[in-house]
């Protein structure tokens, strides 16, 4: 034994969490329904048959989040950048030119990605706190010819949606380029109809929309990309964990890839099965309710949102923060007094709540409302904050 290292003192994590757990509104991990976190206190064997009953079921629930066919939906051990990273390397071989549609933080780390798998990515750089166009990235389609598109449907880093994303599916389907979608903070919030709009990749996390734990996300890719690029593939993806012709192994063969993270799937079998009880429809409406509900309250009091209405994104609300006001004072305000935690943002005088899943519920918003209006007004903003709660009870009553 090593007598120079000596052994740590540790405390428990009693000492290190809040004697009341706080509520995550920001942009992601969110709370977990009851059922989600005893799921994933379960440990099974990764190989049994249980386990490929619960597979099975995964896979059928996430075709009906995906709104896909496909049989190619996959889990991923790992996060939502994992699964981007997956479909990227998949998807886009050496030398592949790749038009990567770049409206913030997340969309730029896609490009990026692109770049370490050798492929040639063209960014199209999108007008500040704006949505892609249709003619933008028909004008780039027709300028050049590109192998894939990669964008995401809600930029989470500014709270910028890309709205047109069914017409540039099918754009560009017609130029012959397999296009990548980044839906972490979106799938299971708002509409997206893989087969219908020809998308030929979704990437999601556990941890946002779908209500489940950070750690284990899913991706589908179509029949057409499977096909195209990953069943004809003769070279070696630069990364094996990641190659889904082996992850295919393990979701639709029975065989083995890697030891699975068996507790973090229960997890999400549970938040699937929560989603398809509910249903697509009703949950749209939930969010959708709830967010403008938000929206309206954050306006009543005085404050403004980052996004005009027609390019933002209702799963994550961007705040602008008073310039009289240090935004990483007003989240530590909210979290030691309210017990409320949410989001700052990359480099932008913002705040940022979330709207994704357990998120989206009339008592999580009045809390919040409340611990962001009382926090502005203890570090000076002038703003009326019963104005925006009265607010905030008038939208949600209609």
């Amino acid at each position: 034994m090593n007598e120079t290292v000596s052994v740590p003192h540790i405390v428990p994590l009693s000492e290190i969490l809040p004697d009341e757990p706080l509520l995550m509104m920001g942009a992601g991990p969110v709370p977990i329904p009851q059922s989600v976190a005893s799921a994933n206190s379960i440990v099974i064997n990764h190989l049994g048959e249980t386990m490929n009953r619960v597979i099975a079921q995964v896979k059928e629930m996430g075709r009906y989040v995906f709104q896909t066919n496909s049989r190619y939906v996959l889990g991923v051990g790992g996060p939502g950048s994992a699964a981007m990273e997956m479909a990227v390397a998949n998807l886009v071989h050496p030398g592949d030119k790749v038009l990567c549609i770049c409206n913030g933080y997340f969309s730029r780390r896609l490009a990026e990605m692109v770049a370490r798998v050798r492929g040639e990515a063209t960014l199209l750089e999108v007008g500040a706190n704006e949505g892609v166009s249709v003619e933008a990235v028909e004008r780039a389609l027709r300028s050049k010819r590109y192998d894939a598109i990669t964008l995401v449907q809600g930029e989470t880093s500014n709270t910028v949606c890309n709205r047109e994303l069914a017409a540039i599916g099918h754009l560009a389907r017609e130029h012959g380029a397999l296009v990548i979608v980044d839906a972490v903070c979106t799938l299971s919030t708002m509409p997206l109809e893989m087969d219908n709009w020809q998308i030929d990749a979704v990437i999601t996390g556990g941890q946002k929309g779908l209500s489940s734990i950070p750690g284990v996300s899913l991706l589908a890719f179509s029949e057409r990309a499977w096909a195209k690029k990953i069943a004809t593939r003769t070279d070696l993806p630069f990364h094996w964990v990641l190659d889904a012709g082996l992850a295919d192994k393990f979701w639709n063969q029975k065989s083995y890839h890697y030891t699975a993270p068996v507790s973090g799937i229960l997890a999400l079998h549970e938040a699937l099965r929560l989603i398809c009880g509910e249903t697509l429809p009703k949950r749209f409406e939930r969010h959708l309710h709830c967010s403008e509900a938000l929206q309206a309250g954050i306006e009543g009091m005085g404050l403004q949102l980052l996004v005009t209405r027609e390019h933002r994104l209702n799963s994550v609300v961007g705040i602008v923060v008073p310039d009289s006001v240090p935004a990483p004072d007003v989240l530590a305000h909210m979290s030691r007094v309210h017990r409320v935690e949410i989001s700052g943002a990359f480099g932008l005088n913002i705040v940022r709540i979330g709207q994704m899943g357990e998120q989206s519920r009339e008592h999580h918003l009045f809390r919040t409302l409340h611990a962001l209006g009382s926090s502005m007004k203890a570090l000076g903003a002038s703003l009326d904050l019963p104005a925006g709660m009265a607010e905030l009870e008038r939208s949600l009553s209609h």
